[in-house]
């Protein structure tokens, strides 16, 4: 993850890329290898990537939502997994 010299922020990367990051964060603290001050850094790294995850999931949703409005005609179908 790359982070700016002048800033604290994380660059955009894409959404699946930000998922990968976040499992791979995951499986750092959960090893329990890594001195606090690292794993705190890691944890913030990861709230970042989920936040920005969750905006880019709200923003997908508002561009289905206008579709299905303009569209009365689209439907959108339940999936049973049973």
């Amino acid at each position: 993850m790359k982070k700016t010299e002048k800033t604290d922020k994380i660059e955009y990367v894409s959404f699946e890329d930000s998922l990968k990051r976040i499992e791979e964060i995951a499986s750092m603290l959960e090893d329990g290898n890594l001195p606090l001050q690292e794993r705190v850094e890691k944890f913030q790294e990861g709230i970042k990537l989920l936040r920005q995850c969750e905006k880019e999931l709200k923003d997908v949703e508002l561009s289905i939502q206008k579709v299905i409005d303009k569209n009365d005609s689209v439907e959108l179908e339940s999936i049973d997994n049973t």
